[in-house]
């Protein structure tokens, strides 16, 4: 029900650079230049005027460098943690009599330089890597070897995302490219089928009527190392971030994210414009909600609505598939750049962090309400 800052302190000062929600269990990861992850439990607050609390829990030290990507599989039993100079670093849950601990399962090796972001396939047996040797790398995480090699970039990885039902796999690079890989699985000699990704759609221009047509994404020069793209959690469409949009060859450009419908991943079917700053991640909530009936003009026709963030460098949108302007916005975040966004499983918080070198706050946002601090009012009805 309500909005706050809360800080997190205990990264020895450095920036934070990334955090996850465990889907199960709702712990809370965070990791970055101290080369540690750190783990809490969000503590509601009981009283009407006050915010949640992060309590910490504990410390996974075994990273030689920082840490850009954390994500907690599906199943909430395996953490993946990916950091510079390719360390690739997969932790299970261990039970003992005192209680849950986090040890290394597997380290994974084979990416050359740092690894930038991840994403893990709905069964939890395999994870995507995007790094900065222009490659995306699948694993086999039950055998901890590399699956397929994705390398069709021609500069740094920094995003990548799963489909939910497994037919797809999308990447985005610095090179303004976006690709789609379909899944076109290989019968092996006894007749069961190996998973295996080919490239189907290079995005990469737009298609209006110019002498000269343009870019839809950024280039290198973005200031950010990540562009966090996601699927919806139907898969029924994906949002990929770091849109450069001109109306005309010779307009400003537009800052947006784009939504790519499930039936036609080769164009944009919805443009997300009017940000001041470029996008640098998207993700959408794991909850869908009651439709509302309030508009028939939404982004999307489905039986239910589905509720993203789109973060660029200093502000924070809130959309719903029901309408079509943002139904809330956190700006005036310009203290320093977002680097990573996570909604908890039963959508009760959004967090989000920003590169400071100070002590780091983590935004926690109530389910129910946005309170009106830079931000618009809303209220969410239940599932």
């Amino acid at each position: 029900m309500k909005g706050g800052t809360v800080q997190i302190n205990w990264h020895d000062t450095k920036p934070v650079l990334t955090l996850d929600f465990n889907p199960i269990s709702g712990l809370l990861a965070t990791g970055g230049a101290d080369y540690d992850i750190k783990l809490w439990l969000i503590n509601s607050g009981q009283e009407q005027k006050k915010i949640a609390t992060a309590t910490y829990q504990n410390s996974l030290s075994y990273h030689g460098s920082a840490i850009n990507v954390l994500r907690f599989s599906p199943s909430g039993e395996l953490l993946a943690s990916g950091a510079d100079g390719g360390e690739l670093i997969i932790w299970k849950l261990h039970s003992t009599e005192t209680g849950q601990t986090w040890k290394v399962l597997k380290t994974l090796l084979f990416h050359r330089k740092d690894v930038l972001d991840l994403e893990w396939s709905a069964d939890s047996a395999y994870l995507i890597s995007g790094s900065v040797d222009n490659s995306c790398i699948i694993w086999d995480v039950n055998k901890g070897s590399v699956h397929q090699l994705l390398d069709g970039h021609f500069h740094y990885v920094q995003g990548v995302a799963w489909d939910p039902l497994a037919k797809y796999i999308a990447s985005i690079s610095s090179d303004r490219t976006c690709r789609i890989y379909v899944n076109k699985p290989q019968t092996k000699t006894k007749g069961a089928e190996k998973m295996n990704y080919v490239s189907q759609h290079v995005i990469m221009k737009a298609e209006q009527q110019m002498s000269t047509k343009t870019h839809l994404f950024h280039d290198e020069t973005l200031p950010s190392f990540f562009r966090r793209l996601a699927w919806s959690p139907d898969g029924s469409f994906l949002l990929v971030p770091a849109g450069s949009y001109k109306m005309a060859a010779t307009s400003e450009t537009v800052n947006t994210a784009y939504a790519f419908s499930r039936m036609d991943l080769s164009r944009p079917a919805v443009m997300l414009p009017g940000a001041s700053k470029p996008v640098v991640a998207v993700r959408f909530c794991p909850v869908p909600f009651n439709l509302r009936g309030l508009a028939s003009d939404g982004l999307f026709k489905l039986p239910y609505r589905l509720i993203f963030a789109v973060a660029t460098l200093n502000s924070l949108y809130i959309y719903d598939t029901e309408s079509v302007p943002p139904i809330a916005i956190l700006a005036g975040l310009h203290y320093a750049a977002i680097t990573d966004i996570s909604w908890s499983s039963n959508a009760q918080y959004l967090a989000f962090l920003m590169n400071w070198d100070l002590p780091l706050p983590l935004q926690m946002i109530g389910k129910a309400q946005f309170i009106k601090t830079r931000a618009l009012m809303l209220r969410n009805q239940c599932p």
